[in-house]
């Protein structure tokens, strides 16, 4: 079995065996990030994509201000920027949240895996089109859910998509964002995250301490943030635990 875990859930297809192989030993390398280091800066050339092994990888946007607004979120098995083998340079900022490791594929090499593999190259495309749809979700919950609902719609999404892959429990799961990463995801001020989180516990929802969410009403929070998991296409698919996304 791949320790990249690459292509559990999300609706996607399980790559054989052979192919996990294939894909995990074309690697041009393997490194550890330290947290909040820098991994490709905007506008810069890039010659490979990386796939996230462990931790989170963000991409995130700073206006003239300096101000930093948090665009995608990568968990182990995402490929992040797979955009930039046609496009040679990205249009935002990669970074590490916390400690991570990612795995690196010349621009190269992924071009003759998709030549020698045709559902490799599916694969690929396939999740270039599931980042868009989690893309168009992120619009949709800045665009027109208030603030507890946008914060209940995301940690709804990450419980999800890191229960397919097995690294979250029934109710619980470790998530390496400060409080003012999360305001940089839902658009809010420290001050007005800090007063979103404090009202979603006392509203027996949900708890975020020490890096830890606890979600103590899985359905109530999923109604509150207007969570229809439809757009990361798993609904054929179970998760680890056996049950499925929207039970």
């Amino acid at each position: 079995m791949s320790s990249y875990k690459f292509l559990t859930g999300r609706g996607r297809e399980r790559l054989t065996l052979k192919e996990q192989t294939l894909l995990e030993g074309s690697s041009s390398r393997v490194q550890m990030v330290e947290p909040r280091k820098t991994l490709i800066r905007r506008g810069e050339p890039v010659w490979s994509s990386m796939l996230v092994v462990e931790g989170f990888v963000c991409r995130s946007a700073d206006d003239h201000r300096g101000r930093r607004q948090i665009i995608s979120l990568y968990i182990p098995g995402d490929f992040v920027d797979l955009d930039g083998l046609k496009l040679k340079r990205l249009d935002n900022n990669v970074v590490a949240i916390g400690a991570a490791k990612a795995a690196a594929y010349s621009h190269d090499t992924l071009a003759n895996l998709s030549k020698r593999c045709p559902r490799l190259a599916e694969s690929f495309w396939l999740s270039s089109l599931l980042d868009a749809a989690i893309q168009r979700a992120w619009i949709f919950r800045l665009g027109r859910l208030e603030a507890e609902a946008r914060a209940a719609h995301l940690f709804c999404e990450l419980h999800a998509r890191l229960e397919m892959v097995g690294l979250a429990q029934d109710v619980s799961f470790a998530l390496p964002l400060t409080q003012s990463d999360l305001g940089a995801a839902l658009s809010l001020t420290v001050v007005h995250t800090n007063r979103v989180l404090r009202s979603l516990r006392e509203r027996g929802l949900l708890t975020f301490r020490n890096r830890q969410v606890e979600i103590h009403d899985r359905k109530a929070l999923a109604k509150l943030g207007d969570f229809d998991p439809a757009y990361l296409y798993a609904s054929d698919w179970n998760t680890p635990s056996g049950r499925p996304l929207d039970g």
